[in-house]
């Protein structure tokens, strides 16, 4: 009987739709309860969630959340640089500082929301160590 009520309490928490729980991850939620927060520092989670006690360092986001904002920053650098480097607005001098100052800075505001999107997905997806099935084979004595 006393393993019946934490079943309970995790039945008690909806989980998310993939959309939601990364919505949640990129505002640095628990993608699965929407409590704050989801990282101790700038881009190390929390060991568990406060609220559901979900485990967080489960997750292997690695380097995708850097690909990810490098390429959101590029896409929206590039447009603002094609043109005012076409239209000779600025001396090519200030279109570099322009261009590094502006990929560093859109880099590191999006690298934290990428990374809660990235462990959001792999929560929600049951990736890696999220998935119920694989935590119980890992842990079976050899």
């Amino acid at each position: 009987m006393p393993n019946s009520a934490p079943r309970a309490i995790e039945k008690a928490i909806e989980e998310p739709g993939a959309l939601v729980a990364a919505l949640r991850g990129m505002r640095n939620h628990c993608p699965r309860c929407d409590h704050k927060p989801l990282f101790a520092r700038y881009l190390k989670p929390v060991a568990r969630c406060a609220c559901c006690g979900q485990d967080w360092t489960l997750h292997q986001a690695d380097d995708f959340p850097a690909y990810i904002a490098i390429f959101i920053s590029g896409h929206l650098l590039a447009p603002v640089l094609i043109a005012a480097g076409s239209r000779e607005l600025l001396p090519m001098g200030w279109l570099a500082l322009i261009a590094v100052l502006g990929a560093l800075l859109l880099t590191i505001v999006m690298l934290q929301p990428a990374k809660g999107a990235v462990i959001a997905l792999q929560y929600h997806w049951r990736m890696h160590g999220f998935d119920p099935a694989s935590r119980e084979v890992d842990q079976r004595p050899d």
